[in-house]
């Protein structure tokens, strides 16, 4: 791993040297993705939630010049509070590095980040995929999946995509979709699209005998798929509705890129009386402990 352009934190540089398993985790979610000050003890939690299950956190965010894998505590912080902060996917990274910018890092820049440092298992919310009426506009999550050998734990694609495209997108690049207890892939806040998993797991144990024929045999990324928890998860009919009424305002009020995903998360926020961002946190703690687990199984 080139030093110039990358930093450990201390808490992963003793796991590495005692052999301790460790899971990547994103930035954007906690500065761009979460009010505050929930976001912050999100971050915390989904942190406790990996340790809980015998791993080691490395979350993961550009500061100085560097990509940092295992931001500290006061490091964090200063992601939480959002100030002076870029959203970086893999296009970014170059130009955040050479200008020193403090930048959260997306699914890819996650992905991309943490396949450099070794580590194998990503915990996140969902991820990017194919955008509904724009096949063309298609998250760098997926590419990144195409080409790095890493498994990303999540609650399948975000709910305001092109579900049936994306999973079509999965399958065409080769990229095995599992589903943790489940035969149908979820969509984010509800708990199946309809669209059928490659394979079902129900331990951890599955998932990484899978994963490890996988990259043995030249593959490269791989989705664990974990519906969210029952309590939480917010009926496809219903979400659809409030998906249909965002989109719209989103296309009169001319939000596109990059700022499209978060308006349309803060709309269904506002529409649900709070119930997603509640939904958010507990998936998002959910499937870091569940990454957690594959990850210590994969170094069994």
């Amino acid at each position: 791993m080139n030093t110039e352009y990358f930093r450990l934190g201390p808490h992963v540089e003793a796991a590495r040297a005692g052999g301790q398993p460790l899971v990547a985790l994103e930035t954007v979610v906690v500065s761009f993705g979460l009010p505050r000050p929930i976001n912050l003890q999100v971050a915390h939690e989904m942190e406790d939630a990996v340790r809980a299950e015998g791993a080691v956190p490395a979350t993961i965010g550009l500061l100085e010049g560097r990509v940092v894998i295992g931001l500290t505590s006061a490091e964090l912080a200063e992601f939480a509070r959002g100030e002076n902060l870029r959203k970086v996917s893999r296009r970014d990274i170059p130009v955040a590095l050479a200008r020193k910018e403090k930048g959260a890092t997306t699914v890819a820049a996650t992905v991309w980040a943490a396949a450099r440092a070794g580590i194998r298992v990503v915990a996140t919310g969902g991820i990017g995929g194919v955008h509904r009426g724009a096949p063309f506009d298609v998250s760098n999550d997926l590419p990144t999946l195409a080409t790095e050998p890493v498994l990303v734990v999540c609650a399948g694609p975000k709910a305001i995509l092109d579900l049936r495209a994306t999973r079509e997108w999965l399958e065409t690049h080769g990229i095995p979709v599992l589903g943790w207890g489940i035969e149908t892939m979820p969509a984010f806040y509800s708990a199946s699209s309809g669209l059928p998993v490659d394979a079902r797991v129900d331990t951890a144990e599955e998932a990484a005998a899978i994963a490890r024929v996988h990259w043995t045999l030249g593959g490269k990324g791989i989705l664990v798929t974990v519906p969210p928890p029952a309590d939480f998860a917010l009926p496809m009919e219903r979400l659809e509705a409030i998906l249909e009424e965002a989109m719209a305002e989103a296309e009169r009020a001319g939000v596109q890129g990059w700022a499209l995903t978060p308006f349309l998360l803060a709309r269904v926020a506002e529409r649900t009386g709070g119930e997603s961002v509640a939904l958010n946190r507990a998936l998002l703690i959910e499937n870091a402990r569940i990454a957690a687990r594959i990850a210590r199984a994969l170094e069994a």
